[in-house]
């Protein structure tokens, strides 16, 4: 899930950027080395109740949701909480899960689901007075060791979280940053596939109209 290949060999290209930087985008956190059970087998432990395999579960997928969370709200955004209130769902609930392997794609949805909450409550807090806009802050967001191709379209989709709606974001970084394919994204949104499109489209014309905006005036 590092680059949007499941619909196309050949990356559509966005004036001139990459049309995923997933597999470009400098990520801090490692991922975890964990043992060889699969997730399967520590899924199917934690349903026993095993409360070493949940927490073997967390260990392994905690960078994962993360950094997914971080990027969902954006930068400034604390993403702890998110992330807690993810793992306590997923773990509750996870003898729903009938597959076992697929732990990471479910606790990724669930994760969406979580940041698209949070992103329309900050956005009525915001319309309401109740808190304040806090200036965009890329330092601590974008690697001073990315490309500048890379840190450019990173900046212009993060400008971007305020004004368009918080569906189309969210479809945007799934795409853009995350590198996902539409039908994943779809799988994570719980929209239709059509819906997505749709989304995309409009979050990307809206995405290209910035950059030659940004352009002209460079």
């Amino acid at each position: 899930m590092v680059c949007a290949t499941a619909i196309c060999t050949r990356p559509r290209t966005h004036r001139g950027y990459s049309a995923t930087i997933a597999s470009r985008l400098p990520v801090k956190l490692l991922p975890w080395q964990g043992p060889e059970e699969t997730d399967a087998t520590l899924v199917a432990a934690a349903v026993a109740g095993d409360a070493t395999a949940k927490r073997m579960l967390f260990e392994r997928h905690a960078a994962m949701a993360n950094r997914l969370a971080r990027r969902l709200l954006g930068p400034g955004a604390d993403a702890n909480d998110l992330v807690q209130n993810a793992f306590v769902e997923a773990l509750l609930g996870i003898d729903r899960l009938k597959n076992g392997q697929a732990f990471q794609a479910w606790l990724s949805s669930i994760v969406v689901r979580i940041a698209h909450k949070m992103r329309r409550r900050h956005r009525l807090f915001e319309r309401l007075g109740l808190v304040q806009p806090q200036p965009l802050d890329m330092d601590d967001f974008c690697s001073a060791s990315a490309p500048p191709d890379v840190a450019a379209e990173l900046t212009a989709i993060y400008t971007l979280l305020r004004s368009l709606p918080v569906e189309m974001h969210i479809a945007l970084v799934l795409r853009r940053v995350e590198g996902l394919s539409i039908e994943e994204i779809a799988e994570q949104m719980r929209l239709s596939v059509s819906t997505v499109k749709r989304r995309l489209a409009a979050a990307e014309e809206r995405l290209d109209s910035w950059m030659r905006g940004r352009e002209g005036q460079a």
